[in-house]
């Protein structure tokens, strides 16, 4: 009987088009799989815990496959970074029991959304962080976050085109801080990095960004943190704020 081999892996999504497989474009999806199958010698097929968009990174995205390989489970991670490119890393890989579905078993995500506010854009941090160049009320953001926690209904905060059959989700934490010191970080001066944090039951297409867009605009005065509530209320995606740069997002973990 094969066995259901999960993956935890980390990449800069810089270079791909997202997670999910796509014709004539380089995904993440792809590069795996395709290492997978030249090490297992097996047509075998990734089921990912997600989609994440163009340029959209990840600290802790899950993926399974099942296959008849001997390898031992916790090798995998090691042969499998042999053959990828040095912008995607298996972190962990393990058996877990064959009911296990990367996606469908998630019970939550946290997602890391990275704003550089500082009067001129890094050269290090261009593809890791969204810079915004005016000075931001943090303590407004935060305050604005906070608003977001709670079972909503988040469509004014849903680009259109979402598949899903509710946009009623669970937001357990929000958060919006400073940082001194960053995860894959490297930045000139303490305090120029600010962290949202976000972690929910699941995530509407573009929410975490949008989110982020909007707390932006809390940050330097277009919008109160006392507006969030209203913006929810108005299902309307026109009362939110711009969508967030990809390159600022991060999925950090997937909780099963």
């Amino acid at each position: 009987m094969k066995r259901n081999i999960k993956l935890v892996i980390e990449y800069d999504g810089t270079a791909y088009h997202g997670w999910q497989s796509q014709d004539n474009a380089v995904t993440v999806q792809d590069t795996l799989t395709a290492a997978v199958r030249r090490l297992t010698g097996e047509n075998c097929s990734l089921t990912g815990s997600s989609r994440t968009d163009t340029g959209v990174h990840a600290l802790g995205f899950v993926c399974n496959f099942f296959t008849g390989s001997p390898i031992p489970a916790d090798k995998f991670s090691f042969a499998l970074n042999t053959m990828l490119p040095d912008d995607i890393r298996v972190v962990s890989s393990e058996e877990v029991p064959h009911d296990f579905h990367s996606r469908f078993s998630a019970k939550g995500k946290k997602y890391l959304y990275y704003i550089y506010n500082s009067t001129f854009a890094s050269a290090l941090l261009r593809h890791r962080a969204y810079h915004v160049y005016y000075p931001l009320d943090v303590d407004e953001m935060d305050k604005a976050a906070k608003y977001l926690i709670g079972t909503h209904d988040f469509l004014a905060f849903s680009a259109s085109g979402y598949s899903a059959k509710t946009t009623v989700r669970t937001i357990m934490e929000a958060t919006v801080s400073r940082v001194s010191q960053a995860q894959h970080f490297v930045h000139p001066k303490d305090g120029q990095l600010i962290e949202f944090s976000v972690t929910g039951n699941g995530f509407l297409y573009n929410m975490v960004r949008i989110m982020a867009g909007t707390l932006v605009e809390v940050g330097f005065g277009k919008l109160r943190a006392e507006d969030i509530p209203y913006i929810m209320e108005s299902l309307d995606r026109r009362r939110a704020g711009r969508t967030a740069p990809a390159h600022g997002l991060y999925l950090a973990e997937v909780y099963y």
